[in-house]
């Protein structure tokens, strides 16, 4: 069975020696993804901003590997705060609505950079019909 990586270009992932997203078989493992701004690398203050900036990065890799966001069975979501998940539901039932992957929601006591306030990563499978 191949192995693919996917890389986002991020200089984090070689110096940290991950990938974005690796490809095994019918399978999408997409890494831990914050809400830096994918165009400038700039991190919103907003978490809703994060929120939306994590998907486009999931959804570009999901992409590259030849999946899409309706083949996600799987999301796992790290907030540093139980408050802000009344900011990012309404996202996150946008984004997988008809989708309703398995889903968890874990407050953690911070991420890497103290501006970061959402990480989230998903697991594909590739559809066969």
């Amino acid at each position: 069975m191949t192995r693919r990586l996917i890389s986002s270009g991020n200089p984090l992932e070689g110096a940290a020696g991950y990938s974005r997203a690796v490809v095994q078989g019918d399978w999408c493992f997409v890494a831990g993804t914050t809400g830096r701004d994918p165009a400038t690398g700039a991190m919103p203050d907003d978490v809703r901003q994060q929120t939306y900036n994590a998907f486009a990065i999931i959804e570009t890799a999901l992409s590259e590997a030849g999946f899409a966001l309706p083949d996600v069975v799987r999301a796992t979501y790290y907030i540093t705060d139980a408050a802000l998940q009344d900011a990012i539901m309404p996202i996150l039932a946008e984004k997988f609505a008809g989708i309703a992957p398995a889903a968890t929601m874990l407050v953690v006591a911070g991420l890497v950079h103290p501006a970061m306030k959402i990480e989230i990563e998903v697991t594909a499978l590739r559809r066969t019909a």
